[in-house]
């Protein structure tokens, strides 16, 4: 079953709280944590990924926490998922073709079909259209 993991859930969390804020102001991973009951250690992880992808800026020290760097309306889901979890595909085959089957499965093609669909939509749904507050 397709499901957003419990990492890519945290991320949109956070970035949504932070995307709240109207000044540039640093938000800490404590914080987070703490006003969404979130593993503290998963999130800050989860976070670095983001400081590593450039999504959002690191500032370290006593009073340091993270802000948002890019644009979230310039971040695409698909780029989103794969900073996150890695490469996005229903199948091992779709990034991976060391498979046995590779050159007789009947399957590769449709799904390959299906997972190209699923790719696209999520090209069309920005990281601001999930985070934006309502």
């Amino acid at each position: 079953m397709l499901k957003i993991t419990r990492k890519v859930e945290y991320a949109l969390i956070a970035l949504s709280q932070m995307q709240m804020k109207e000044d540039e102001s640093l938000t800490s991973v404590k914080e987070i944590s703490q006003q969404n009951d979130i593993p503290y250690e998963l999130l800050a992880k989860t976070m670095q990924l983001l400081a590593r992808a450039e999504i959002v800026e690191a500032v370290k020290g006593p009073h340091g926490g993270y802000r948002l760097k890019k644009d979230p309306t310039e971040i695409k889901m698909t780029t989103f998922f794969e900073i996150i979890e890695g490469p996005m595909g229903f199948m091992d085959c779709y990034f991976d073709s060391n498979c046995d089957q590779i050159h007789s499965c009947s399957i590769r093609t449709p799904i390959q079909r299906i997972n190209d669909s699923i790719r696209d939509m999520f090209n069309n749904i920005s990281l601001n259209d999930i985070t934006r507050s309502v």
